[in-house]
């Protein structure tokens, strides 16, 4: 078992366990810190979807930087149980997490998000089926991050605002067509 380290924030330094599962591929330092420097350093009152939590970088860096709400959709138990033990000694209030089938989850939700972290597992080519279940939850002006191993072509109505490339793994940051830059 490894660790990842939350790179901002209340927890900044702090590690989060990642167990040796096939297919889990925490995002790195270098790309987290590209995305919150694209996001600003602080998310006070963004709603935050992490879709396919894995290790919880992405949710429990949002939620270390003071977002208001952070929800983790995992479907694996093993990596559910991580999270709730990081939540539980982080002290985590602001992060709520649900052992579910992401896809599922998120086509019967209601709630809106300003921002969705979608990391599914790139062996399962989910990302346009996460994209249209994901689009729906976007409050106005939200944003989407998709990491995959090519480019993938934002859903219609949205464009690829941010975007980079780091080894394997080519990421965006998504936004409404009509949405200006935050």
């Amino acid at each position: 078992m490894g660790d990842i380290r939350i790179i901002g924030g209340q927890w900044k330094r702090s590690k989060l366990p990642v167990p040796d599962l096939p297919g889990l591929r925490p995002t790195p330092d270098r790309i987290r810190e590209t995305l919150f420097n694209w996001l600003g350093q602080t998310l006070t009152g963004w709603r935050v979807l992490d879709a396919f939590a894995g290790s919880g970088g992405l949710g429990f860096e949002a939620a270390s930087r003071d977002a208001a709400e952070v929800v983790l959709i995992e479907r694996e138990a093993a990596l559910v149980d991580g999270l709730r033990e990081s939540q539980r000694r982080l002290k985590a209030t602001n992060l709520t997490i649900h052992r579910a089938n992401a896809l599922n989850w998120m086509t019967a939700c209601a709630a809106r998000f300003d921002l969705i972290f979608l990391d599914p597992p790139f062996a399962d080519d989910l990302f346009e089926r996460a994209l249209a279940a994901a689009v729906p939850l976007l409050a106005e002006g939200g944003l989407i991050y998709l990491e995959s191993p090519h480019e993938i072509a934002p859903p219609a109505g949205f464009t690829a605002w941010r975007q980079g490339r780091a080894g394997a793994v080519h990421y965006q940051l998504l936004r409404r067509e009509d949405n200006p830059a935050p």
